[in-house]
């Protein structure tokens, strides 16, 4: 697998190797032993599945605050999405600051999206599937969200604010200068 650090530490890039043929490929996306021995240790336990059926479809920017605080491994299974990961450990130097990774099924690119940052992806192909795998049990009571345009965070999501398709939930989500972070830096 090789490994990509990015701009924001603690986020980074991961694609897995592809052997391929006239048949398609085959691909090893996840190994712990293979991300143990370089330097990624983490206990996955769920594993999630998502369908957004139309371009422009945003979810996000979610966060699970502790004590079920979780890491996220994403890729995408079928279509492309933009994926995007914001820093919210309070006294870290990159603190409200963005990483974007274009992911697709065709490219194999993995997010690895750490405990402490808020996530959200916007779709750039309908009948987008994500699987993602996280480190702790979904728990409702600490489930929250911040505005995907926040213009504090000021995310450049590639399309008109026209074009998004929105929850509920996440049209309603607090802002960025309201967020009161449970997430400290451990640097």
């Amino acid at each position: 697998m090789q490994i990509e650090a990015t701009k924001i530490s603690g986020v980074k890039i991961i694609t897995p190797r592809r052997f391929g043929d006239a048949r398609g490929f085959f691909s090893e996306v996840w190994s712990s032993k293979a991300l143990r021995d370089q330097g990624i240790d983490i206990d996955f336990v769920q594993d999630n599945h998502s369908l957004s059926r139309d371009v422009g479809t945003v979810r996000g920017l979610h966060f699970q605050s502790p004590p079920h605080a979780q890491d996220k491994l994403v890729r995408v299974g079928n279509g492309a999405i933009l994926d995007v990961a914001v820093d919210a450990r309070v006294g870290s130097p990159d603190y409200g600051r963005w990483v974007a990774v274009e992911l697709s099924a065709e490219n194999g690119k993995q997010l690895l999206v750490p405990k402490g940052f808020l996530h959200g992806f916007v779709t750039l192909l309908p009948n987008t599937e994500l699987l993602y795998k996280c480190s702790d049990y979904y728990a409702p009571e600490c489930d929250g969200a911040v505005r995907y345009d926040d213009a504090d965070i000021d995310i450049d999501w590639g399309m008109e604010a026209s074009q998004v398709i929105l929850s509920d939930k996440d049209a309603k989500a607090q802002l960025f200068k309201d967020f009161v972070s449970p997430f400290t830096f451990e640097g």
